[in-house]
């Protein structure tokens, strides 16, 4: 039976429906004394002791430097005004930027997760989502509202290794979405502080300082401690989830070892566009080598799925995952990494909160402590990582 189009609610089920669907007279000397000094007069004493003043005239050096005198002020009050209104606007722009990662963060996890329960083909779903952004890609690049970069043989060769593991890093984080909940999957992901202090001792030579070691305990502690209490809890979740850590750190290290060409260099948002468009690619045969081609609306009749509601989730997964992403460099751009760390900390939580509740996943409370104590830990770790130990 064809299955008819139903409102977009992140709870509606994806399996096939069976049932249903200033005034002149401030410089007269007489009114304003205080400018007596500008003016030329010349006394005249009559017999009566009184005094007549001769008509004002002001010089030309002291009626310029009068102008002068208001125009600066007038211009400096102009200036404080300005500075204030652009100060606001900035404050308010990064509000609605930090708004839309978190919501664009928090709905791609739902409705990625939503189908995910119901189709399991983690790869399949990783490419999908790399063709729609690299759809969005050549959309603003053909309208020009992006700039479209010139990109030379060696950056291609640069950015290569970048793209793989970013690949990997996504492919992994699906299929850890797929086994485990949400929440547990984001738990682990707060490894990534942990990963990251690993694999820049070992290739970058930057070795941590002690605050930042001590940062890790409870990341690990509280990581083991949901681990043992989660209820969803699966090998294969929990090692993608780790895996999606390595490869994720990855990435950042490659891109400070590889990218450190000034002249090459290329702002974030272009060089995660290019990243994207070659992901689609790398994804592209990787898929059809392991599932084959298992997205067409035959086999999704099939499999008993609603074919609308699986495409429609799909592509507002996608369009989600590449616009936190986008949303996420535009913030980079405009913060210190000590700020973007700690709201990506704070994004994680919310993340982890919301899908709790909208999954309604059963939580314990040694699991909730758990999960508690790694996130405190990240928040450390992004507090004091920026902390350079003292010269001997």
């Amino acid at each position: 039976m064809q299955a008819t189009l139903l409102p977009i609610t992140p709870s509606l089920s994806l399996y096939k429906s069976r049932s249903s669907l200033s005034s002149p007279s401030s410089f007269n000397p007489i009114l304003n004394p205080s400018i007596s000094s500008f003016t030329s007069c010349t006394p005249i004493v009559s017999s009566s002791k009184f005094f007549s003043l001769t008509p004002l005239h002001f010089s030309n050096n002291n009626t310029f430097h009068t102008k002068a005198t208001v125009t600066a002020a007038a211009d400096s009050s102009s200036s404080s005004s300005s500075s204030s209104s652009s100060s606001l606007f900035k404050t308010l722009e990064l509000g609605v930027l930090f708004c839309l990662w978190f919501s664009f963060n928090i709905y791609f996890n739902i409705y990625n997760k939503q189908v995910l329960k119901v189709y399991h083909l983690p790869v399949t779903l990783t490419a999908f989502q790399f063709a729609i952004g690299t759809l969005l890609v050549a959309f603003m690049w053909g309208l020009n509202l992006y700039k479209r970069p010139k990109i030379t043989s060696s950056q291609l060769l640069a950015i290569f290794p970048l793209a793989l593991v970013h690949t990997l890093g996504n492919l992994f984080t699906n299929m850890s979405l797929g086994k485990v909940a949400v929440s547990f999957t984001h738990t682990v992901k707060s490894m990534e502080p942990f990963f990251s202090v690993l694999m820049s001792s070992m290739f970058l030579g930057e070795m941590p300082t002690a605050w930042v070691v001590a940062s890790l305990v409870p990341i690990a502690g509280g990581v083991a401690l949901a681990s043992a209490t989660e209820v969803s809890f699966n090998w294969i979740g929990f090692l993608s989830a780790m895996a999606s850590n390595l490869t994720n750190q990855s990435r950042n290290v490659l891109s400070k070892k590889l990218m450190v060409n000034k002249e090459e260099s290329m702002d974030n948002i272009t060089l995660f566009s290019i990243i994207t468009v070659m992901s689609f690619f790398l994804s592209v045969p990787l898929t059809i080598f392991m599932e084959g081609v298992k997205f067409t609306p035959a086999y999704l009749q099939s499999a008993g799925l609603d074919v609308q509601q699986v495409y429609i989730r799909s592509l507002l997964a996608a369009l989600c995952f590449h616009a936190y992403q986008q949303v996420s460099y535009m913030i980079l751009e405009r913060v210190s990494p000590v700020t973007h760390s700690v709201a990506n900390c704070v994004k994680r939580v919310i993340v982890i909160v919301s899908s709790v509740i909208f999954f309604q996943t059963p939580v314990s409370p040694i699991n909730a402590l758990g999960t508690g104590i790694a996130l405190s830990g990240v928040f450390l770790y992004s507090r004091v990582k920026g902390i350079k130990p003292k010269p001997e």
